[in-house]
């Protein structure tokens, strides 16, 4: 967005950030039509540096992101607990049972 101003002693058009203030003679323009903006048959345009808005996050869009976070922790945490020793021991037998070999080791028993 910009503010457009018309200096007709100079016969030129300021293009530049929008005002504070109300002025007369200067309009509010939005991005599209700043872009596509053309003065009058010899006029001169001066074109000021307008600062880029800020993108604004929806909270919606950040509440959504939250929850898919928690949604997949949830769901990490449930297969973790399905994949720990304890819980495979007591698929097999109780917590007296020896924890699953883990593959290329070999359980050696204790010869006290």
């Amino acid at each position: 967005m910009a503010t457009l101003t018309y200096v007709y002693a100079d016969s030129t058009v300021v293009l530049g950030p929008l005002a504070t203030l109300p002025e007369p003679h200067t309009y509010d323009l939005c991005a599209e039509h700043v872009e596509r903006f053309t003065a009058p048959r010899g006029w001169e345009i001066v074109r000021l540096a307008i600062p880029q808005p800020v993108a604004r996050v929806d909270k919606d869009d950040v509440y959504a992101l939250a929850d898919a976070l928690n949604q997949a922790e949830r769901r990490d945490a449930d297969t973790a607990d399905r994949l720990s020793p304890r819980r495979s021991r007591e698929r097999l037998g109780g917590d007296d049972a020896p924890p699953p070999a883990k593959p290329g080791l070999h359980l050696v028993p204790d010869e006290n």
